[in-house]
């Protein structure tokens, strides 16, 4: 795909984690210096305040901080495209609003996660967001939501007018194919790093990825294999890969990717409580599984 048919929420989009500093204040300076990193990696975007951003644990003003440092460390067609979960519809749009006047290409929207949400809080939810006019891309996270946005429901969604992608983080790839099935318009987007391949393959236009901010090259490689459907060249790196991205689906993924943005030289650090640190033995497991990558030369 060339760059002019390149929508902002198509490639690679870095999930990207945030920096505190040792009294747990936010280090923006940091956060500036890791996302012009990834800029220099030639990635194709951040998706900052997602999950991998702890964005439940930040203010308002944070938030809308961490949106504006990505918006300065970003040039032109380097996508920023910020997660405006939260609690409520109105607190999601207003962050969206912030977004949209800090020049940002899209928003990535969690449905509403203050509990069990049926379809018609969902509609309105996501009719909060969209009505900010910035493109929506939905975020399939019931794992951590307890609201699944299933195939009949993103459909709904997207004949609304509602979401231009999804982020589909069910672990199930098998309901990607019912999603295309059921909305052919809609973009898919790899929500778990350790399902790239097989998302690729069943028509991914994008990943909102977390281990590029590890393993760039590696990880833009696998996704340009995986989205080829070059499953001889991919499956050989996947295999390489896939120690470190099934942390990606693990409750501690914020961890272990820090811990691997301090092993590679950039600057990961500790979370926020309620987080707390790798225990030894899985700091252990990924530790030498990131090790193992490092010494073979990926990169």
């Amino acid at each position: 795909m060339s760059e002019t048919q390149r929508k902002p929420w198509h490639g690679v989009i870095v999930a990207t984690s945030l920096q505190f500093d040792a009294d747990g204040e936010a280090d923006f300076d940091a956060y500036r210096d890791n996302v012009a990193w990834l800029v220099e990696q030639g990635l194709d975007g951040v998706a900052p305040n997602g999950s991998l951003g702890e964005y439940q644990s930040l203010s308002w003003e944070e938030r809308d901080r961490v949106v504006r440092t990505a918006r300065e460390a970003a040039p032109e067609g380097f996508t920023v495209m910020p997660g405006v979960g939260a609690y409520s519809g109105r607190e999601s749009r207003r962050h969206a609003q912030v977004a949209k006047d800090l020049g940002c290409d899209a928003v990535m929207a969690l449905p509403p996660n203050a509990y069990r949400a049926d379809e018609r809080a969902i509609l309105e939810h996501y009719e909060l967001i969209a009505g900010v006019g910035l493109p929506v891309t939905a975020y399939n996270n019931p794992i951590d939501t307890k609201v699944d946005l299933t195939p009949p429901i993103l459909a709904k969604l997207h004949s609304e007018g509602l979401i231009v992608g999804v982020k589909e983080f069910s672990g199930d790839v098998r309901r990607c194919y019912e999603i295309t099935e059921l909305a052919p318009g809609l973009d898919l987007m790899i929500g778990t790093d350790d399902t790239v391949l097989e998302v690729g393959i069943a028509g991914a236009v994008g990943w909102v990825a977390g281990y590029p901010q590890v393993f760039p090259q590696a990880c833009k490689e696998l996704f340009r294999l995986s989205v080829a459907r070059d499953v001889e060249a991919a499956l050989p790196l996947y295999r390489q890969l896939h120690p470190v991205l099934r942390w990606d689906s693990k409750t501690e993924f914020i961890q272990a990717i820090k811990l691997g943005q301090d092993m590679i030289g950039r600057t990961g650090g500790g979370c926020r409580p309620p987080r707390q640190s790798l225990t030894a033995e899985q700091e252990k497991v990924v530790r030498e599984a990131t090790q193992a990558l490092i010494d073979a030369g990926v990169n």
